[in-house]
């Protein structure tokens, strides 16, 4: 073996190694305790997962902490804890210091951070929290009403291979959720602190492969490209599984799964500005027609 390789493989072999220590000290920070202070503890998790994202998700996103997401119909989404979006062709519908609401067509994945406590309940209407979370982004719709130039022409409406996106959802957490959770997000990603390790889990990992997950993230509208055939991808995302010494490489094999997800977002919705006109505007007329109502 000549010397540039034995060098390359040195370095391999060393941010193998560097990915562990990042992995155990990633694990011992999430389960820093400060009793008495859950607010406190909770933002400080919040921070870690986020410094966590910002490690391998490429500069051309922004990740926001603690915003709303909403769409052109006025359906607005519980708080999200971690926002991964486009800001360079996506503007914000609203923004003053640490308010910000943020169109869903601008987003590619969605955060939720918790503890211990995954499955707690509401009590009055005995529904999981993080089940009534998921569905407030799932309510949350694209609109193709858009008009954009394009290298050729100007295009009107919605790009061929994407009549309508959705977030990426990741549950980061100190424990598994239940059974009953485990379809809510995309991605689980769990410091479990007996193990000193991060383990993944992806319900979809094995049963699709790259095609369905880009016609699941692109697709949601369907019915308007109705010409479009979902391709088949002969790739999972168990196939991108980054083993050494026979264990998992947990954080790797997350970069490498994360962001072929996202490349097969790789671009915003084309942003719909005359939708979100519309939503204001009606607004207005809805605010006359109550004034003729009263009187």
């Amino acid at each position: 073996m000549g010397n540039e390789q034995t060098k390359g493989k040195k370095v391999i072999k060393a941010i193998i190694g560097n990915y562990r220590e990042i992995e155990k000290s990633l694990v011992a920070q999430l389960n820093f305790e400060v009793p008495n202070h859950s607010l406190t503890i909770g933002g400080f998790r919040e921070e870690i997962w986020k410094q966590l994202f910002e490690q391998i998700v490429p500069k051309k996103y922004v990740i926001e902490q603690s915003v709303f997401l909403l769409d052109s119909s006025g359906n607005v989404s519980d708080e999200v804890d971690l926002a991964i979006l486009d800001e360079m062709y996506t503007p914000y519908i609203f923004r003053k210091d640490r308010i910000k609401f943020i169109p869903i067509e601008a987003v590619a994945a969605v955060v939720q951070c918790k503890s211990t406590n995954v499955d707690n309940k509401d009590n009055n209407t005995g529904e999981y929290y993080l089940r009534t979370w998921c569905k407030s982004i799932k309510n949350l719709n694209t609109s193709s009403d858009s008009i954009t130039r394009m290298v050729r022409d100007i295009t009107i409406g919605p790009a061929k291979t994407q009549s309508g996106t959705r977030p990426i959802k990741i549950l980061c957490a100190l424990s598994k959720p239940t059974v009953d959770l485990m379809n809510c997000f995309d991605i689980y990603i769990i410091a479990n602190n007996n193990s000193q390790k991060i383990e993944i889990i992806v319900p979809h990992e094995t049963d699709w492969d790259l095609g369905q997950w880009h016609y699941e993230l692109n697709m949601r509208d369907n019915k308007s490209n109705s010409k479009f055939i979902q391709k088949k991808l002969n790739r999972k995302l168990s196939d991108y599984r980054v083993v050494h010494n026979g264990q998992l490489m947990s954080i790797l094999t997350l970069n490498l799964q994360f962001n072929q997800l996202l490349m097969l977002i790789n671009n915003p919705m084309l942003f719909p500005h005359m939708a979100y006109v519309k939503m204001f505007n009606n607004v207005e007329k809805e605010n006359k027609d109550d004034g003729k109502n009263t009187d």
